[in-house]
């Protein structure tokens, strides 16, 4: 099976993107990254989302989903109570950054001598925010999308985030803080 194909089997979540050209931005920016990683896409839905957590058996595609599908249902649930107008959300904007808001992630593994999943040195001092608007800009992915892979980690908290930033931002924490011990 094609690279393609394997992202677009683990991300069903990417045709909930309406428009054609930002839908098949997001796709090449994840085949690029599972052609540039260590690990396979179907390696995605077996590794922990979190190096940073011992022992935790959540899975980095099961993180990743819940995030997207956390924050769709968030901006539903704003757009119903305060109404369109008042709180315009970017619905395709929205979902495509939270679909690439770790893809940066799969440049800071490596595997060492023992095949242990860790974080390269490169990893450590280039986070995946960075990789990740790297690999978003040069899919040419609009402002918008890089701007809420910026802003999604701890990294975006001195800046101003968008609506849709806002939003993935709690969506990755609602689906992360928990597992922290």
């Amino acid at each position: 099976m094609s690279t393609k194909n394997e992202v677009l089997r683990i991300w069903p979540e990417i045709a909930w993107i309406k428009d054609d050209k930002l839908r098949e931005q997001v796709t090449d920016a994840w085949v690029y990254a599972v052609d540039n990683s260590v690990l396979s896409a179907a390696d995605l839905e077996t590794i922990p989302f979190s190096l940073l957590i011992k022992d935790v058996n959540v899975s980095f595609m099961n993180h990743k989903r819940t995030c997207v599908q956390l924050a769709v249902d968030m901006a539903e649930r704003m757009e119903t109570n305060f109404g369109r107008e008042a709180m315009p959300i970017n619905r395709d904007i929205l979902i495509a950054g939270a679909i690439l808001i770790d893809v940066g992630k799969l440049l800071e593994y490596q595997l060492d001598t023992d095949g242990k999943l860790t974080t390269s040195d490169a990893g450590k001092i280039v986070r995946h925010p960075f990789s990740g608007v790297a690999i978003a800009d040069r899919f040419d992915l609009p402002a918008e999308v890089q701007h809420i892979i910026a802003t999604h980690s701890k990294e975006g908290d001195l800046g101003h985030r968008t609506v849709e930033s806002i939003i993935v931002h709690h969506a990755d924490f609602v689906s992360f803080e928990p597992f922290k011990k």
